[in-house]
């Protein structure tokens, strides 16, 4: 029969398999076999009896191959949409508010979300063997410093948020089916998920960049599936269903479950229905009486279905497909499309006899609740891919469940991949105190984490294909800040008759005197004191003010002016003074012993002490060296070393001053 393909739904009330091939661009049903469970061995879509689903799957499989007269090997199968586990949380994280938030910060903020999700999933389930995969999230609302923000790229904050909702598909639903097909003697050469089969027979591609939801109206459950932007972004499930209505009907009626299920059926198939009650008493109603009797169930599954749409899609969606049985029921639609705010005609119940690509080569499948069986050998057939993709991330091998176009980001949340090591750490700051104000000197940056896939270099959003190699070298953190006080002092410095004079007189840090050199540490407290005025800068360099004038850029001025960086500043005797003065000013005379020896180019020189401290500029008062005409680079030393004008000597020092 050439290439055939067989497809089960193994549902909770019956199993369903199809044999169709794809002939023409079309999906020709040729043969189809409904079984229903004799005992209850499903539970909403997970199956609870391996053995009892497996007697009635492979009583389908062998009736179906009795007729057909061939041989099934391979199957196609779905998961149910109810056995997928939601969780919503919300994640959260400091960052560098010096630096532009990009995509790869919030890529790394939305796998934190979905491995805290998949975290919470598990310490519920209670069992430490129990694995999930993501098979779809989305971002409900994103957070900056604490308010919602519709896109975080590009903004600047402390603390980024999002508040995510992400699905997960236990790894034992899937063991479970491929355990029932396996004793069946059948093997699975397609995986997909039921929504997704939905969509992809019900919703043509053109459609699914729009926002949709697909509500499948069950038994006992309603699942619900989300698409935008060409994928599914969110699934749910409500848990109640078409047996909700079922039992309204048998409570208000006086009907077995049976005899209700069967009328219920009926309401959309037949304007006027007989039947009696368990007493039996008989009744003749009307379709809209009948209804009437039941629109508060009705329009309580309504509002079931209509609360959880917006609650995961933040708001209406454009349109809504129903379909299951259940979508049947008699003003469903019409109150849905009410309860979400929509025009009637945008909630429609979509059924088998509306598509244009699928033939039946036998009697129809008519009705809402085959979409899903017909979708998933639909799916299989257009749909090549693994049901699992094989990778390898750092030597690792893992299975990814292929319900989506998976990219390097969804093998990274399955390792639980720490996304902080995708995102370069900062080096330590230092912040410290300069005169009582605030100041913080950063670290550096460090290096991106770079992402390979097949030795070639790649990111979070790069697709996989089967047996890809992803290595992931982590990101590197930047260097630790480093800072000397001299990086953070201006040389301030005045000119004072012809020599340049650094007005920074003391450093201290804590309290303690320190010198250029001192690396500064988080917490210290630095203080800087300074030459502030005339009369400090000419104490300092033992010029007397009485005998002296000041001038700056050749004007006089007065002790109190305040020094100003880069000041030219020229002093001059008084004309009385300067007489007698003479050169009596180059010696001085050792009438008392307060006094220090320094040694200057090799020859002693004794200096008075007039005052607390004698500092380096004062030795041109007791030496012949003319530095008002320069003959190079003027060389200050003492005791070896590299000497400022407001050096303290201390005696027994030796210094040199020399042009170089």
């Amino acid at each position: 029969m050439g290439d055939v393909v067989f497809s089960l739904d193994i549902g909770t009330r019956n199993v369903v398999g199809i044999v169709a091939k794809m002939e023409d661009d079309k999906y020709k049903v040729i043969d189809y076999e409904i079984m229903e469970h004799p005992e209850r061995a499903m539970y909403d879509g997970q199956i609870h009896d391996i053995e009892k689903v497996s007697l009635v799957v492979d009583k389908v499989k062998t009736r179906l191959e009795e007729r057909l007269s061939l041989k099934l090997q391979y199957v196609s199968i779905a998961a149910a949409g109810r056995a997928l586990k939601t969780q919503k949380v919300f994640v959260q994280k400091e960052i560098d508010f010096t630096k532009e938030i990009d995509k790869a910060v919030i890529d790394s903020l939305e796998i934190e979300g979905i491995q805290l999700a998949q975290k919470k999933l598990e310490e519920v389930s209670n069992d430490e063997d129990t694995r999930y995969y993501c098979v779809g999230y989305t971002v409900m609302n994103y957070y900056l410093d604490g308010s919602v923000i519709g896109n975080l790229k590009g903004h600047r904050g402390r603390e980024i948020g999002a508040e995510i909702l992400a699905t997960f598909l236990p790894h034992v639903v899937v063991d479970s089916l491929y355990t029932v097909v396996h004793k069946c003697g059948l093997e699975v050469v397609n995986m997909t998920l039921e929504p997704i089969a939905a969509i992809n027979i019900a919703i043509p591609p053109k459609f699914r960049l729009l926002n949709l939801a697909l509500v499948d109206i069950g038994a006992g459950t309603s699942d619900i599936a989300i698409t935008k932007d060409g994928t599914i972004v969110s699934y749910a499930m409500v848990s109640t269903a078409g047996d909700e209505i079922t039992e309204c009907l048998s409570k208000t009626f006086l009907l077995d479950f049976d005899t209700a299920e069967k009328l219920k059926i009926q309401l959309n198939q037949k304007d006027e229905h007989t039947f009696c009650d368990i007493v039996g008493i008989s009744y003749n109603l009307k379709t809209d009486e009948i209804v009437e009797k039941i629109e508060e169930a009705i329009r309580d599954l309504s509002k079931e279905i209509s609360d959880k749409i917006l609650e995961y899609n933040g708001k209406a969606p454009s349109a809504v497909f129903c379909i299951g049985g259940g979508s049947q029921i008699p003003k469903l639609t019409e109150y849905l499309a009410q309860d979400l705010g929509l025009p009637k005609e945008r909630v429609v119940i979509k059924g088998t006899e509306v598509f244009e690509n699928v033939e039946f080569l036998k009697d129809s499948l008519c009705g809402p609740e085959y979409i899903t069986p017909i979708g998933i050998g639909y799916t299989a057939v257009k749909d090549k891919e693994q049901d699992f993709l094989q990778v390898t991330v750092n030597g690792k091998s893992i299975r990814l469940f292929n319900s989506k176009e998976l990219c390097i980001s969804d093998a990274l949340i399955l390792i639980g991949y720490n996304a902080r090591k995708l995102i370069p750490e900062r080096g330590k700051s230092v912040t410290f105190y300069i005169n009582g104000v605030k100041r913080t000197i950063y670290g550096e940056y460090g290096e991106a984490a770079k992402i390979y896939i097949n030795d070639k270099l790649g990111n979070l959003d790069t697709k996989l294909k089967n047996m890809d190699r992803i290595v992931i070298n982590p990101a590197t953190p930047g260097k630790d800040a480093k800072v000397k006080i001299k990086d953070i002092i201006e040389g301030e410095e005045v000119i004072l008759n012809g020599q340049n004079i650094n007005l920074i007189k003391d450093i201290f840090v804590n309290g303690k005197e320190v010198d250029e050199d001192y690396e500064i540490l988080d917490g210290d407290e630095v203080v800087i004191e300074k030459i502030d005025n005339i009369s400090e800068l000419m104490n300092i360099c033992n010029i007397d003010l009485d005998k002296s004038e000041v001038f700056i850029n050749d004007k006089l001025a007065n002790k109190d002016e305040k020094l100003k960086k880069g000041m030219v500043i020229n002093t001059k005797l008084k004309a009385v003074e300067s007489e007698e003065k003479g050169e009596a000013s180059k010696t001085i005379l050792r009438d008392d012993k307060d006094y220090i020896t320094v040694t200057v180019n090799g020859e002693k020189v004794d200096i008075k002490k007039e005052k607390k401290d004698i500092i380096f500029v004062d030795i041109f008062n007791y030496i012949d060296f003319d530095i008002k005409v320069p003959k190079g680079i003027l060389v200050l030393k003492l005791n070896g070393k590299k000497a400022s004008y407001t050096d303290v000597l201390k005696d027994g020092d030796v210094v040199e001053i020399y042009w170089n």
